[in-house]
């Protein structure tokens, strides 16, 4: 390659690398004292064909596969399917050192739940959540997860 062919992929690469920082799903940055997650539900991505009639209702009433994080009460955030039996979303707001909690609803999860709050394959930064406590959102009490991060990411369930 030639010096300028190398300097326009460098020039490229840093762009690419730029824009990649200063995008993403959420417009504010981090702010002092918290840091960013990315939660991922593993659950089928397609609608469920085979689930009972009276689960029926429940499944309109959760519409899109979504989270409620109780640092960002009462908002939901639409999970994002990246693979076949994988949903993500990154968060770049939570806070450090506390105790917090999330609520997953899924359509497909109205057989075992009758508001679809998904209670399993539920992680944060790959961490498997296991505390199962109870969250509060418009609808009333549901079954979430809950977990704490320290600054460099690492995730306690």
């Amino acid at each position: 390659m030639g010096d300028m062919t190398i300097f326009r992929c460098g020039l490229t690469l840093a762009l690419i690398a730029w824009l990649a920082a200063c995008s993403g799903d959420n417009p504010t940055g981090p702010t002092q004292g918290r840091d960013a997650v990315v939660m991922s539900y593993r659950a089928s991505t397609r609608p469920r064909t085979g689930l009972p009639p009276s689960a029926q209702a429940c499944v309109t009433a959760v519409g899109e596969t979504h989270v409620h994080v109780t640092w960002r009460n009462p908002d939901y955030f639409p999970l994002r399917a990246v693979a076949a039996e994988r949903w993500e979303l990154p968060l770049n707001d939570a806070p450090v050192g506390q105790r917090v909690s999330l609520l997953i609803h899924d359509g497909n999860a109205c057989d075992a739940n009758p508001t679809g709050a998904a209670e399993h394959n539920v992680y944060v930064n790959d961490v498997l959540l296991i505390q199962t406590v109870t969250v509060t959102t418009g609808s009333g009490a549901e079954p979430g997860l809950s977990f704490s991060v320290d600054a460099s990411g690492r995730v306690t369930p």
